[in-house]
């Protein structure tokens, strides 16, 4: 196969992490015959200092010609500025909506080798395998917004269409695994949560009644997260509540730095990052976990690329790493030498090519 993917380092970790990603794609290509051309972009803080604006024109027709987006992280607290008319974040969220990638798949996952690394009983976190689907594009964070000296408003929008075609993603996800479907809005208080709580039901009941389907208030799924966590199988919401919940059930895998995530619309073109900042903190110094990214990797390889065998390979080779205790110092245990950033790209990619 040959394909172009659009990588976008972006802030902070993000250039460290992608750079994983990029050496597992180019394992992937040498061991599986195919030819990845990868095109280098700017977003986010790097690309506001560089060009005056966090989603530039030649990133944005990159993006749109490529067959799918690896994405590192954006922000800092170089750009931290409330006042300031343009955020890094707004190149990721105008990317997301020119592109019409309106589902983020976020899955979450508990190795049995990393438990311990998890502030949770381990009796709750047994055959934990939880995908979020959260809607991208609508709701809370792109409804209109203004402020005054004395006020401000944030206005959540969501039409029929919009949750229509989310939930109809995350019910076909849901038929490929345990066939459960929780919905999870805030119905008793929030008009827009009643519009989808009805267009979920009428779906349920119209076009997916093979589902077990049950509706959630978000404050009971956020307690039910930790309290019995293996219970769910695919989790739909909207942006708010999805972008909220999913930093929660990272906490069940042990680190924020093993989780991917996938926005994808109604193409086979999609964007891939792992789900945690651009961490400043750590910026620089090689520690940074690329165990997200390149999970993400083997989700372009499934999703975008239709490479089923070689995004399990990638999924294999970092369950190998993982199990054989070579892990950054996010979850290293206490009295082991980390490993650094590059060392885990590199004992997955020999787990990938010995495999």
């Amino acid at each position: 196969m040959n394909a172009s993917i659009c990588v976008l380092g972006g802030d902070g970790i993000g250039p460290e992490v992608i750079a994983q990603g990029v050496r597992v794609l180019g394992a992937v290509s040498g061991k599986f015959g195919h030819t990845f051309d990868i095109t280098q972009a700017l977003i986010g803080g790097a690309a506001l200092d560089a060009c005056g604006t966090a989603l530039p024109a030649d990133t944005l027709a990159i993006a749109k010609a490529s067959d799918a987006i690896l994405l590192g992280a954006v922000g800092g607290p170089k750009w931290d500025n409330p006042d300031a008319t343009e955020r890094p974040e707004m190149g990721l969220l105008g990317l997301r909506k020119v592109l019409e990638l309106y589902a983020n798949l976020r899955p979450t996952k508990v190795w049995p080798s990393l438990v311990a690394a998890s502030p949770i009983r381990a009796d709750r976190l047994r055959d934990v395998d939880i995908l979020v689907v959260r809607e991208l594009t609508g709701g809370l964070y792109f409804g209109p917004q203004g402020r005054t000296e004395t006020q401000a408003f944030d206005t959540c929008v969501y039409t029929v269409a919009e949750v229509e075609r989310v939930v109809r993603l995350a019910a076909r996800m849901a038929r490929t695994r345990r066939r459960k479907l929780t919905s999870v809005d805030k119905a008793n208080v929030l008009m827009t949560s009643r519009l989808w709580r009805n267009v979920v039901s009428r779906l349920a009941r119209e076009e997916f009644p093979d589902l077990t389907v049950e509706h959630m208030l978000v404050d009971a799924c956020a307690m039910h997260l930790i309290r019995r966590p293996a219970e769910f199988d695919v989790i739909v919401t909207d942006n708010m509540f999805g972008d909220i919940l999913t930093d929660e059930a990272s906490v069940l895998a042990g680190s924020m730095g093993l989780v991917p995530s996938a926005s994808l619309g109604n193409t086979r073109q999609g964007l891939y990052e792992p789900i945690h900042g651009s961490a400043p903190d750590i910026a620089g110094k090689g520690v940074a976990n690329p165990v997200g990214t390149i999970l993400s990797v083997a989700l372009l390889l499934r999703h975008s690329l239709g490479l089923e065998t070689e995004a399990k390979a990638v999924e294999a080779a970092v369950s190998a790493t993982i199990a054989s205790g070579c892990l950054t110092r996010d979850l290293a245990p206490s009295g082991i030498r980390p490993a650094s950033t590059h060392d885990v790209g590199s004992a997955v990619i020999a787990k990938l090519t010995a495999g």
